[in-house]
């Protein structure tokens, strides 16, 4: 691995064995070389925005295991693929996190979703996991990451909340943009309202989502 981004001995130690153990559960996917590149570039991604160095070893296992996953997903063509939804916003601390909460919570094992930024922030945003937490969703496991091209290439519907020109476009992707509000630097009183909006929008997407992703 290369140290294009500092990262002290225990973090290059925990890396290799992150690596490692995810090419023993890709086993035939995907060479060592593809992981331990894949895994690099997690880092460096999570790092370039990291105020808080602790946790990047394990949101590195968890970044890179889903862009993985995704690039699977891209290449499924089968008749049991599940349809796939990406959710952008600009710091995917708010918006596009409560989205993937709901959308996890509404279609359980029936659909896929990521989420990604255009400009992450270093933290999801409390306020928007406390209004979920109200609501039995448990979103304080997230955290903000990048949108990859794994994540593009494997969505059927790319849904945008705010990232304008700075959110991919990919010729035959289905594109819908939601006009909410941002909830940065509003009280939970505030949040609500977004998050019901975002729920209701979830669960209309998921209501037409076998069709749009045929």
């Amino acid at each position: 691995m290369s140290d294009l981004v500092t990262m002290n001995p225990g973090q290059k130690k925990a890396l290799l064995m992150v690596a490692r153990d995810l090419h023993a559960k890709f086993q035939g996917t995907f060479g060592q070389e593809t992981i331990e590149a894949l895994v690099q570039s997690s880092f460096e991604e999570l790092a370039t925005n990291a105020t808080v160095t602790t946790w990047l070893v394990l949101g590195t296992e968890r970044f890179a295991t889903q862009r993985l996953e995704a690039l699977v997903h891209a290449e499924d063509h089968s008749v049991k693929r599940l349809p796939a939804v990406l959710f952008l916003c600009v710091h995917n601390a708010g918006r596009s996190q409560m989205a993937l909460g709901w959308f996890t919570h509404f279609a359980g094992e029936n659909g896929v979703a990521w989420s990604g930024g255009s400009a992450p922030e270093a933290e999801i945003n409390q306020g928007a996991v406390a209004a979920m937490a109200e609501i039995g969703i448990d979103i304080s496991r997230e955290f903000p990451k990048p949108w990859t091209d794994e994540f593009v290439a494997a969505a059927d519907i790319v849904v945008t909340m705010g990232c304008g020109d700075a959110c991919p476009l990919l010729p035959g992707k289905h594109y819908e943009d939601w006009e909410l509000d941002d909830p940065a630097g509003k009280s939970i009183a505030e949040i609500r309202p977004i998050r019901d909006e975002i729920g209701r929008r979830v669960n209309d997407l998921l209501d037409r989502l076998v069709g749009l992703a045929q």
